[in-house]
């Protein structure tokens, strides 16, 4: 097996300048998603495989009860794969909080060689990313990929007490209280979800902007950078994918989106959707631009995306969740808030 994997890695290839094509298939084989109350009222609420009526999640702290939900969604994935903890190489797990101390007290437990990342809201693609490199080099045959946000320990991290009941203006977005969990495989499987087809990393992406609920402008120039990257190093047009899905841009950061790409003379506006966007029905709830956080990209393609994909009614994707690394140290030192964004290309294994 040993020298299999090493023939595998020696195909592997690093395609144009960000971008990696997978040496051996990589496959989502299963995943799993649980979301809060705001999220099990929205257009996925049928989708999701657990929501819950108390946001505390049976925890007595916001921290506590998001680093449940890290537990579970891993605890699910692995029951619908049908496979133990012991047989994952590595877990690759992140969050918004300080420390990464969701991830951290959430998995422990689970006894898994463990990888912290920290992507700021891109985290699930960077996850599924360092997962199919893990795989595709030869290193590992089975991984284990989470990430998750709650609104409110992410509040509490960020922005003001809950208490305060502070007015949010039109660009803010709300982070949404979710976590799923994906298992990574080499073993081609008709359980499987969808192959993973190819990797783009993102650069750290600063227009200067300032503005700490405004999300979508911050981390839009990002996007596009590595949507640009993704199309250049795979030679290839928005047209070759049925949908090209940004993380959390909101609906202000969507408009920013587009026109950024425009003037590098790409237009995705007919394949573009945002999960930020598509997590909650902004006409009726009350969210600002939108949903945002860990747990909106991850939540979105474990619930939705990867059905689509299951169903062959898209073939091939471009995931691009997308990060604001904002902080509140550089915030109160008038800082400005980069963007990094980071890419994966789901393809349809349905025959």
């Amino acid at each position: 097996m040993a020298e299999q994997n090493k023939k595998a890695a020696a195909k592997s290839i690093a395609t144009g300048g960000q971008s990696y094509t997978p040496g051996r298939p990589v496959y989502i084989r299963q995943s799993a998603c649980i979301a809060g109350t705001k999220e099990s009222k929205g257009p996925f609420s049928g989708l999701i495989d657990m929501t819950a009526e108390d946001d505390l999640f049976g925890a007595k702290t916001w921290e506590e009860a998001e680093s449940t939900l890290q537990k579970e969604a891993v605890t699910l994935a692995l029951g619908k794969a049908g496979m133990q903890a012991e047989e994952m190489r590595y877990l690759f797990a992140g969050d918004l909080l300080g420390q990464s101390m969701a991830s951290s007290f959430g998995v422990a437990s689970f006894g898994i060689p463990y990888m912290g990342v920290y992507g700021a809201c891109s985290t699930c693609g960077e996850t599924i990313g360092l997962g199919t490199m893990a795989i595709s080099g030869g290193m590992a045959e089975d991984v284990v990929c989470v990430t998750s946000s709650h609104f409110a320990s992410a509040e509490k991290e960020f922005r003001y007490p809950l208490a305060y009941g502070n007015q949010r203006p039109p660009s803010a977005t709300w982070t949404v209280t979710g976590a799923a969990a994906f298992i990574l495989t080499s073993v081609a499987s008709k359980r499987n979800r969808a192959e993973i087809t190819g990797v783009t990393s993102g650069k750290i992406v600063d227009y200067g902007v300032k503005d700490s609920l405004n999300m979508g402008v911050c981390m839009a120039p990002a996007a596009c950078d590595l949507i640009a990257a993704n199309l250049r190093d795979f030679k290839r047009k928005p047209e070759d994918y049925d949908k090209i899905i940004t993380g959390d841009l909101g609906l202000v950061g969507q408009r920013a989106l587009l026109d950024l790409l425009k003037e590098k003379n790409i237009d995705i506006e007919a394949q573009h959707m945002d999960c930020g966007i598509e997590i909650y029905d902004c006409n009726t709830q009350d969210v600002g631009s939108g949903g945002s956080g860990c747990g909106c990209s991850a939540v979105t393609l474990s619930a939705y995306i990867l059905k689509m994909l299951e169903e062959g009614v898209w073939k091939r994707v471009l995931f691009v969740p997308t990060g604001a690394l904002l902080s509140k140290t550089s915030f109160n030192e008038g800082m400005s808030v980069p963007g990094v964004a980071h890419g994966v290309v789901l393809e349809s294994i349905s025959s």
